[in-house]
């Protein structure tokens, strides 16, 4: 394995000097789910005004002290106050005023005694007419059932930090706060193109020899799930004029990755390497991994390339470990990969490269055991459809003994 790059020094190769794209300016609608660029501080306070948590009445404490129903104080009702309308008067002594929930707590006025501890039957979807006196059960408080200005968010507060994934609840705040416009990190673009004689589109009726794309969709996913826009070209076919063909179109897409599937093997990278050469350059090629051993690292005029194998899983498990870094780094992401660790339930042959094998996973006694999908075969994409997790055994080992511990990097919640 001597002539094979070990994987952390490909890694740490593919990653160094990256940094996230600029920042670029979305509408609100357009925000979810990408990474804020900027802090946000607020420039009003909310709420903006005091204003009442029940419906009820406003009133001033003082005029309520010691009631109760055996001995309820009677109050003058001098307005009704909707939500979203101002006062326009004083709560004066002996005062009250009726109030809706959220509605503005007029002047004069310093508690909101609660439509049920009063002898009125108005409730908020009530049309019922302004009676001219209430009869109030309890006393109250100052600040009873008021909500005070800045409450829950104080100008010049900062609310959300640069680096942030935004949620439905920060889209919220800032929709709050009037913020239409919201500075983000640009997603990366990713060209994707898929190579070989042997592949047909999707739509395509299968002949002899022949099978369907299936990398092509399944990159472009992986490209979404870590926050880029996937950019799907025509197949390219085993041919120069052809390769250099959809190379060109990729990078005329202006993208900030280009990922090529299959022709990198020993026997098919002259092509690839060819066009490789004359575009760009080539980092590195072959890595100590399995699968997917046959991966090419480089550049077409300055844009980063990955060239994965045409096996499935070898293209899903190298997009995992190579690509993704890279493409979190350039949308302001973390790069948190989910790990846990697992008792291998079965023996496992291995030929000393790092190995990242598709395994099932359940919980036994409160630990997590690991038993292989099945077949390992890089074809079988299916090994991936079943897998929680990839159990990765490390470089030299050529077994691993069943009731072994191993680190598995989770693919969904187990």
């Amino acid at each position: 394995m001597a002539d094979l790059l070990d994987v952390d020094t490909a890694v740490a190769r593919i990653i160094e000097g990256v940094t996230s794209l600029p920042v670029e300016t979305v509408g609100i609608d357009e925000a979810l789910g990408r990474i804020l660029g900027e802090d946000i501080r607020a420039d009003i306070s909310l709420p903006p005004f005091p204003n009442s948590s029940v419906d009820g009445y406003a009133v001033r404490a003082q005029d309520v002290a010691g009631a109760s129903r055996q001995a309820p104080a009677a109050l003058t009702v001098v307005m009704d106050i909707p939500a979203g309308k101002a006062p326009d008067r004083a709560v004066g002594p002996s005062e009250a005023a009726r109030i809706m929930t959220g509605a503005p707590v007029p002047a004069g006025a310093d508690a909101i005694i609660p439509v049920e501890d009063t002898d009125s039957t108005w409730r908020a979807a009530s049309s019922s007419s302004l009676p001219t006196e209430v009869r109030i059960y309890t006393s109250a408080q100052p600040g009873a059932n008021i909500r005070p200005v800045g409450e829950d968010i104080q100008a010049g507060q900062t609310l959300l930090n640069a680096g942030t994934l935004l949620r439905p609840q920060d889209i919220g705040v800032m929709a709050a706060l009037g913020q239409a416009l919201i500075p983000v990190i640009r997603q990366p673009k990713v060209a994707i193109l898929s190579t070989g004689d042997e592949l047909v589109s999707v739509e395509e009726t299968l002949t002899p020899g022949k099978i369907r794309d299936s990398n092509s969709y399944t990159i472009a996913g992986l490209v979404s799930t870590y926050g880029g826009v996937p950019l799907r070209l025509p197949i390219a076919r085993d041919t120069l004029n052809d390769v250099r063909r959809l190379f060109s179109q990729a990078l005329e897409q202006q993208p900030d990755i280009v990922i090529s599937s299959a022709g990198v093997s020993v026997g098919a990278f002259d092509v690839v390497r060819t066009v490789l050469d004359e575009l760009g350059e080539v980092n590195f090629w072959r890595v100590n991994l399995r699968p997917g051993k046959p991966l090419a690292y480089g550049h077409l005029r300055g844009v980063p390339f990955f060239g994965l194998p045409g096996n499935p899983v070898s293209a899903m498990v190298t997009f995992e470990v190579f690509v993704r870094p890279m493409l979190l780094r350039l949308a302001g992401r973390p790069d948190r990969v989910s790990m846990a660790t697992a008792i291998v339930g079965e023996d496992i042959q291995s030929d000393g490269r790092r190995s990242y094998l598709r395994v099932r996973l359940q919980r036994d006694n409160g630990r997590l055991m690991a038993r292989l999908t099945g077949t390992q075969s890089s074809g079988a994409l299916m090994s991936m459809v079943l897998a929680d997790g990839l159990l990765i055994v490390p470089e030299n080992a050529s077994f691993v003994r069943a009731g072994e511990e191993l680190p598995v990097a989770l693919l969904r919640e187990v």
